[in-house]
């Protein structure tokens, strides 16, 4: 999986009126805690964040405050800003390569399905999955084959293998099929 360095300038608690003043200032606060370290606060560039976050990649996060030791994390929770959809706040989990990590991954679709060339029309409910591995063995995206896809037919998470991790989606989740049409099942008859 790929790498994101975001560069963090320490801060300390404070109460509306601070956290307002460092939105005022193009920034957005941020904590980082888990994997046995003390919770660390600090600020992030707001244009740097979005580049994170407005990318539908999903990145393991080298945090670099205020020039000192990169810690590993990944995006755990993100709070916006309901009318302006500005990232408010954002928390970080850290993590290690020893144990397991739990994180959304894009799916890419491949092939042509049975199906739409039976004049079915094909669908995708989901756009990433859930899956638990090791650092080392994330991958950066999960590919389904769709080519054997007929009408009618649907692809669930539960039918997704990824090699050395677990899919923690719910097993009932529908990825995507092919419904059929009026005119699928019009030439269907004929």
């Amino acid at each position: 999986m790929q790498h994101f360095e975001l560069k963090g300038q320490a801060r300390k608690v404070g109460n509306k009126a601070v956290i307002k003043a460092i939105r005022r200032q193009g920034l957005v606060p941020c904590n980082l805690y888990g994997c046995g370290i003390d919770n660390v606060l600090f600020t992030v560039d707001a244009k740097e964040l979005k580049l994170l976050t407005n990318s539908p990649r999903s990145y393991i996060v080298d945090i670099v405050i205020d020039g000192g030791a990169r810690q590993t994390a990944i995006l755990h929770e993100m709070q916006w800003h309901p009318v302006s959809d500005e990232c408010l706040h954002v928390d970080f989990l850290a993590v290690n390569e020893t144990k397991p990590v739990s994180i959304d991954v894009p799916l890419e679709i491949t092939g042509h399905a049975i199906g739409v060339q039976q004049g079915g029309k094909f669908y995708q409910r989901e756009r990433k999955i859930r899956i638990s591995a090791l650092i080392k063995n994330l991958p950066d995206k999960v590919t389904v084959d769709i080519s054997d896809l007929g009408l009618d037919k649907r692809i669930k998470a539960g039918d997704i293998k990824v090699d050395n991790a677990a899919v923690l989606t719910d097993a009932d989740t529908i990825i995507c099929g092919v419904k059929a049409t009026r005119n699928s099942a019009a030439a269907a008859q004929q």
